[in-house]
């Protein structure tokens, strides 16, 4: 997921430096939100993971 993420804010980058400021916009929003699910999943698989 982070890597789908890091595409999609690479996608964002190379858009708004060709001028696509509304594609930029809608790979941000995409990178800022599957960032976040991986944050919260990472959290999640850290805390519930450890069964010993």
């Amino acid at each position: 997921m982070l890597h789908y993420s890091i595409i999609f804010f690479i996608i964002a980058i190379i858009a708004g430096v060709l001028g696509f400021g509304g594609i930029a916009g809608s790979a941000v929003g995409i990178a800022k939100v599957l960032f976040g699910a991986f944050i919260i999943l990472s959290i999640l698989s850290f805390i519930f993971g450890r069964k010993r």
